[in-house]
């Protein structure tokens, strides 16, 4: 019952803030709530804030005692859908699939996939010697791992 007021009253927030997006929602069997948003400009404490008053102010604690926690998806937190990718664009990535680890700047993100491109350091094709060779991939969605924004100070 909690849940599904608060998935009503969750809602309601995102569409009145349509640049967030929902992460991940829980509600633990002590009525914990949590929240984990991201948005297409990024989220900021005002962000969680309303989105927290929006559920909380709407609740009845004289009905049901609850703990809530809205919170915004960590700089280091894995990317999980495909929306994330789409504000992520131009940045670097490491992204693993089930065969390999592959480290390289987004330029495309769709529904399905994404598209990496990279330097790298390969054999010239006559003679000794390496020569520099810009690579690029397509990855589907369906095959990534984990794939994480590689933060630059």
């Amino acid at each position: 019952m909690l849940k599904e007021k608060v998935t009503s009253l969750l809602n309601k927030a995102l569409d009145e803030y349509p640049s967030l997006f929902l992460i991940d929602f829980t509600v633990g069997g002590d009525n914990t709530i949590r929240v984990v948003l991201d948005g297409d400009e990024g989220v900021n404490l005002q962000d969680c804030m309303n989105v927290s008053r929006a559920i909380e102010h709407n609740l009845d604690r004289e009905e049901e005692d609850f703990s809530l926690e809205v919170t915004s998806a960590g700089a280091s937190s894995p990317l999980r859908l495909p929306r994330q990718y789409k504000k992520n664009i131009g940045r670097k990535l490491k992204v693993r699939t089930g065969e390999e680890e592959l480290e390289g700047n987004l330029t495309q993100a769709t529904e399905d996939s994404i598209t990496l491109e990279w330097k790298a350091r390969e054999p010239k094709p006559v003679g000794k010697g390496k020569v520099t060779v810009q690579k690029k991939q397509e990855i589907a969605f369906s095959d990534i791992h984990e794939a994480k924004v590689i933060l630059k100070f």
